[in-house]
């Protein structure tokens, strides 16, 4: 009798420790927490940067219905705010299910190989100027419009810090995660084809670069099948490379990639342009 207490005592600590590695919510709220500062700048630069871009007519559009320039700022920082928290939170318990987390720390070697695709990246990235923009020059307009320290600040810590967490983060997870329960549910995390992570990485490019639509008919009036070419061609094509670094070394990687993109393309058309 004793030892069949002794036993039930055992399996229900096993079951009790088996459910708490399922699911903790400390880590995801703790990372939650520690990015709202950020997500309520990048939000604000956003807003500020979104609003000076719009023609006079659709800024008043934007006033009457906010009732005044600060309400629609404050506004714009908690709907960010609300987006990235929530696609934070799931996307690290999601993250974790796949086997995607990764230690939030920089190691040397792996800085030194992302610091390299990064450059490389920034450096094809801000070609854009004088590719697309020789047959468009309304391009080479808006890259040189969008030279201001608004417009860096929100590119950077928007599209390098809060894209990654919704688009790598979140909804690369979670296509992992659904691919994973559909087609492979038999096997562990561990044993994940890497297929499905290849696939994750390229539909979340995909929407990454369908995101950026409204973004481009905003700047330019209107979509031609070049802009549309263009934008899927150079979102869709550098998400690859920073999904690649997301499940390769880690989210911070991806946004160390994200960032330096922005960070050497602006440089460059500073320079040169």
């Amino acid at each position: 009798m004793e030892n069949l207490e002794e036993n039930k005592l055992e399996n229900n600590n096993v079951e009790k420790g088996n459910k708490s590695k399922k699911f903790n919510i400390k880590k995801p709220l703790l990372f939650t927490v520690a990015l709202s500062p950020v997500s309520i700048v990048a939000s604000l630069l956003v807003g500020i940067y979104g609003y000076g871009s719009y023609s006079e007519e659709v800024q008043q559009q934007i006033l009457e219905q906010s009732g005044n320039y600060s309400i629609f700022l404050l506004g714009a920082s908690i709907q960010g705010l609300i987006i990235a928290s929530l696609c934070a939170f799931f996307g690290y318990i999601l993250a974790e299910k796949v086997g995607l987390i990764k230690t939030f720390r920089f190691e040397k070697n792996k800085f030194i190989k992302a610091l390299i695709i990064t450059i490389i990246g920034g450096i094809i990235f801000s070609l854009d100027y004088w590719t697309f923009g020789n047959i468009l020059p309304e391009i080479q307009e808006a890259i040189k419009e969008g030279q201001t320290v608004i417009g860096f600040f929100a590119s950077v810590l928007y599209g390098g810090i809060i894209e990654e967490i919704l688009l790598r983060l979140f909804f690369m997870s979670l296509i992992a995660f659904i691919l994973w329960k559909i087609f492979f549910r038999k096997n562990a995390k561990e044993q994940i084809p890497y297929g499905v992570f290849i696939v994750a990485n390229v539909l979340a490019a995909v929407i990454f670069a369908a995101g950026h639509l409204p973004a481009t008919i905003n700047i330019f009036g209107s979509l031609t099948p070049l802009l549309i070419f263009r934008c899927f061609l150079l979102n869709g094509s550098f998400g690859i490379v920073f999904g690649w670094l997301y499940q390769k070394y880690g989210i911070q990687y991806a946004m160390l990639g994200h960032m330096g993109f922005h960070i050497i393309s602006k440089v460059i058309w500073l320079i040169l342009v």
